[in-house]
């Protein structure tokens, strides 16, 4: 099948498909022509990526999923291996998050968003900053 049809199976962008192609991760066969010529395991593959990059793993990750994934004699240990570091790095993304929003939700709460110029939004990024300033100073003195 062409690109547009690969496109079309697979919901990845005919950039992303030439990109995939580009890095090795598939490699359609090519017509006389010079046209892309996807096969059904070309699409199978562009399909477990789709989902593999929906599920956030990194193009690295995808790589040596792709592999065990064709490996029959994979251990599902090594698989397992991947996904676990994988969901280790979504929980600290989640610890971040979680303490941004609190923070945010802290802060949003705290402004009472009346026309007073008194801010405390403002002035917690204001705290927040290091202080290059005061260090500049006390070097200048």
């Amino acid at each position: 099948m062409n690109i547009r049809e690969a496109e079309q199976q697979t919901k990845i962008s005919r950039k992303t498909l030439r990109y995939y192609e580009e890095i090795g991760l598939v490699a359609p066969l090519r017509k006389n022509n010079g046209y892309r010529d996807y096969s059904v395991d070309e699409v199978a593959r562009l399909r477990f990526l789709r989902r593999a990059r929906d599920l956030g793993f990194s193009i690295e990750d995808c790589r040596s999923l792709l592999a065990l994934w064709a490996d029959t004699s994979r251990a599902s240990a090594d698989v397992k291996a991947i996904a676990s570091d994988h969901l280790l790095n979504v929980e600290d993304k989640l610890r971040e998050l979680n303490a941004l929003h609190e923070t945010l939700s802290r802060l949003v709460s705290a402004c009472d968003g009346s026309a007073s110029p008194e801010c405390p939004i403002l002035r917690d990024l204001a705290t927040a900053l290091p202080d290059s300033r005061g260090a500049e100073a006390s070097a200048a003195k």
